[in-house]
């Protein structure tokens, strides 16, 4: 976690979201222990590999840094509700508003207003955080 002295924002908050939403996209696959596939490989010419649907997919781990404000996150999402944390994560995530409102029975603009609650929220607490650790150091 970085130190930082400047207040926090709502774009500042949808934007460290966004970051861990693309972070978490890069990590790597978690498999189950225990499992293993008794299969051959199948090798296939370069022909069949075109008429193929699966794509391989190449992502770049991401960094150390990455995870751990990923992680920083993480905690923030335990101060919202339930339905608030789907709708920041499916924000992040970048579905559409028309998307976030059917899957909420609600009207666009009401979700964006929830939407925006829930960062208000956040960066309230950040805000709060930031000012008791300024004010310990004095």
């Amino acid at each position: 976690m970085a130190e930082r002295n400047t207040p926090w924002t709502a774009d500042d908050v949808a934007n460290r979201f966004e970051d861990a939403a693309a972070t978490a996209r890069r990590l790597p696959s978690a498999n189950v222990q225990g499992y293993f596939n008794a299969w051959p490989t199948i090798v296939r010419c370069q022909w069949e590999m075109l008429a193929t649907d699966e794509r391989v997919v190449c992502r770049f781990p991401p960094s150390p840094k990455d995870v751990e404000d990923m992680l920083e996150v993480m905690l923030w999402v335990q101060w919202l509700e339930v339905e608030q944390r789907h709708l920041v994560w499916m924000r992040a995530k970048r579905y559409g508003w028309r998307e976030i409102a059917i899957r909420f029975a609600c009207c666009t603009k009401t979700a964006q207003r929830h939407w925006q609650q829930a960062l208000q929220l956040m960066v309230d607490r950040l805000n709060e955080s930031l000012l008791t650790r300024q004010d310990t150091r004095r």
